[in-house]
Parts: structure tokens; C-alpha cells; sequence
């Protein structure tokens, strides 16, 4: 460089270009890496690599020698920037606890995390990371040693990259108070949706884990009650999990339902039923209403009040005639009662509904076996397997029919 004090473009650029191929290949590197590790994630965060070009490259040198005059060559350390895009709020703590794992970690700033409550902006999570000695060793020395990640939600990069081109690259931003408030208002907009989306999932979380159980405890039923006959089952002791309180005031659909599953779960059968019940009395569509039915149709199973049961699984078929798992239920209660042949018809409508249902064609062979159709329920025995090979409760029935065959 010249010695004006200046720094002299044709000089940075010389370098910057020097060293352009070598860091176009350790981005890509980079980008491929992380997003094959963060891609392991169950939520589905996109990646995006880019190298700084030379003018945004040399407007920030100026900025920065601007900034901290007499400190030498400023340090840009986002000329290689990856960019991870995550669908939720807590997916960026989840990406940010990956990466610390998987890199060596020089910085994190969480941008955005010193606003008062009434002030909304650019908010992102940045870590620097040193570019791993692999990849300096594959691709040679690039002229820098680290990069820059900037972990962000979907709705964060969407104001960050509107907010990048009303005030970074535009002549002058918009000053008048008016103008301010709205774009303040637009920005709240975008921090309140990713909240309440955050408590969207929170709540999906909760209703798909209550869900769940409930699955578990109606299959223990099922269990108890059919398989015990073919062979001894060593089943788990409830967890003992007690049932929260509803909230005061009105309450909504998913208020009850979450209160229904969470008592359903906990073994208070009769205030699941009287959950659903009241769910019914709200008159939800028929999608809802065959839902509440098939769950308070499983509640009184468990209670082994079995017409009830098969009276709810009814209308649950009724009001959504391809629910079959309401028809294998109802087949469930009907093999409970030893009514076979009534079994054998809702497990076959439920398998015309959906024929790749491996339990359903197992216990449809249970059902043949007790009607004394051994080489029928040697056939459902198999079709069963061959939707799920490594059942060993269908294989072990299996073996007991080859047995009955003398086979």
C-alpha cells in the first residue's frame, strides 16, 4: 500500500482475489459440513454458505478503520459466513449446542439479547468457529483463519434481509417517526408469530406425548386382555403421573382434550370420559367428534365397559366412515367379548380401509385360531410378517400355529 495512511484499493483487492478460488472451495466444505450435521436434527433447518464479495468486503474495511482509527489492518472474520434457517425459537439453542460440539468455538453473540421489552430489531445468534485443519489441509491456506455462523428463525432472516436493504445498502434509512413506528410494529409482528409459534409446538409436543401414552395404555389393555391367553407378558407399572388442574375460566377444545389425554394417561378413566363427553357436548365437526369418539371409545375400554366402548367406536365410524383404526378397535373390544366372527369383520373392514396394518392382520389370525380356521390364521400370520419381519409376539404366534398344524 501507499503511504498516505489510506488503504489502497487496488492492493486489497489484489489480495482479496488472490486467495478467492481457495475460499470458495473451504466455504462449500464449511456449508457441506455443517449441514450435514445439523441436518441430523429433528427439526428441518436449512443452510445457505456465502463468501463476502470485494465491495461489501472493502465498505466494511472503511467502516471498521472508520470506527477504530490507528489499530492497523481491521479484522473481518465473516468474509466466509454460513447462514443456518430454523423453523422454531428453540430450534437455534438446539443448532447453537450441535455446532459447539462439532467446532471449535471462538465467540458467540446473541444479537438482539440486550432489548428492553419495548424494543424490537435485528436479532440472531452468531458464533465464530475456526475453520477445521482438514479442510485448511485439502484446500491450502485460504488467508483466514475463521468463519462466521448466524443461526436465525425464518421469520428473523426474513426482517433481517428487509431490514439489510431499507437501511444498510440504501442512501439514507426513513427518519420520520411515522415511518419508524411502522417498521417497529412490522417487527413486533414478526417476534410475536415466532412466539406463538413456539407455543404452538409446545402445545403439540404435550398433546402428541399425552397421545402417545394414552396409545400405550389402551395397547397394555388390548394386551392384557387377548394376548395373555397365547402366552405370559410382563407389563410395566404405571408411571403414577398425576393429573394437572384445568385452567379457570372458559375453556377451548384443546384445553379439555389436553386434560382428557393427561387423565386418560394417569388411569382417571372416568374423568377422561367425562372430558370427552363434554368435548361432544361443545358439537365439533364430525373429524373432531369421530376423534373424541375413538378416544372415549378407548377410555371405556380400559374401564372394560366393552358396549360403551363399541358404541363410541361406532360413531367414531360413523362420523368418519375411513377411520379404521376405530374399525380395529371395535374389533379389539368384539375378540375381548370372544364375539370372533364380529372381530373378524371389523378387522377386515379396517384392513380394506388400510391393509398395511401389521397388528390388525395378527389379531385377525388370533380370531381365525379361536373360530378353529388354523390355515387362515396361518395366512394372516404371515401376511403380518411380512409387514413387520421382526415382530416377535407375531413369529412366536406363528411357531404355536405351525404346532396346532402339526406342520
Amino acid at each position: 500500500m501507499r503511504n498516505t495512511g489510506l488503504p489502497d484499493r487496488i492492493v486489497l483487492q489484489r489480495i482479496y482475489e488472490q486467495f478467492l478460488e481457495t475460499r470458495t472451495l473451504v466455504s462449500r466444505d464449511l456449508e457441506e459440513r455443517i449441514e450435514s450435521v445439523v441436518l441430523a436434527l429433528p427439526s428441518r433447518s436449512t443452510v445457505k454458505g456465502r463468501l463476502k464479495d470485494f465491495g461489501s468486503y472493502y465498505k466494511k474495511y472503511l467502516k471498521l478503520l472508520k470506527s477504530n482509527p490507528g489499530t492497523g489492518v481491521p479484522l473481518i472474520t465473516d468474509l466466509i459466513g454460513i447462514r443456518i434457517v430454523c423453523p422454531f425459537l428453540d430450534d437455534i439453542t438446539t443448532v447453537e449446542e450441535t455446532l459447539k460440539r462439532n467446532f471449535e468455538i471462538i465467540e458467540v453473540d446473541h444479537k438482539g439479547s440486550n432489548f428492553s421489552f419495548k424494543e424490537f430489531g435485528y436479532e440472531s445468534t452468531h458464533l465464530l468457529i475456526t475453520i477445521p485443519e482438514d479442510i485448511h489441509r485439502q484446500r491450502g491456506y485460504c488467508g483466514i483463519e475463521v468463519a462466521e455462523i448466524q443461526i436465525r428463525t425464518i421469520l428473523q432472516d426474513a426482517w433481517a434481509e428487509v431490514e439489510h436493504e431499507l437501511f444498510y445498502k440504501a442512501e439514507f434509512s426513513p427518519f420520520d417517526k411515522p415511518m419508524k413506528r411502522k417498521l417497529s410494529a412490522v417487527n413486533a409482528s414478526l417476534a410475536l408469530a415466532d412466539i406463538t409459534f413456539q407455543e404452538i409446538r409446545n402445545y403439540q409436543r404435550e398433546l402428541n406425548g399425552e397421545m402417545e401414552k394414552r396409545r400405550g395404555s389402551f395397547f397394555k389393555k388390548i394386551e392384557e386382555s387377548i394376548d395373555s391367553f397365547f402366552q405370559e407378558r410382563e407389563m410395566p407399572e404405571s408411571d403414577g403421573y398425576g393429573i394437572e388442574d384445568l385452567p379457570m375460566g372458559k375453556v377451548s377444545i384443546d384445553d379439555l382434550l389436553l386434560s382428557a389425554l393427561a387423565a386418560h394417561n394417569r388411569n382417571r378413566f372416568e374423568d377422561a370420559i367425562n372430558f370427552y363427553s363434554r368435548i361432544l357436548e361443545m358439537n365439533p365437526g364430525n373429524s373432531i367428534a369421530s376423534l373424541i369418539y375413538k378416544h372415549r371409545g378407548m377410555a371405556n375400554f380400559a374401564q372394560s365397559h366393552y358396549d360403551e366402548a363399541v358404541r363410541d367406536f361406532t360413531e367414531s365410524l360413523e362420523l368418519d366412515p375411513k377411520s379404521y383404526k376405530a374399525a380395529y378397535y371395535r374389533g379389539v373390544v368384539k375378540s375381548v367379548e370372544q364375539n370372533y366372527s364380529g372381530a373378524i369383520d371389523d378387522f377386515s373392514l379396517s384392513l380394506a380401509i388400510n391393509p398395511y396394518q401389521n397388528f390388525c392382520l395378527y389379531r385377525r389370525s388370533q380370531a381365525y385360531y379361536h373360530l378353529g380356521d388354523y390355515p387362515q390364521a396361518l395366512a394372516d400370520c404371515e401376511a403380518s410378517l411380512i409387514l413387520e419381519p421382526d415382530s416377535l409376539q407375531v413369529k412366536k404366534f406363528k411357531g404355536f400355529l405351525l404346532d396346532k398344524l402339526k406342520m
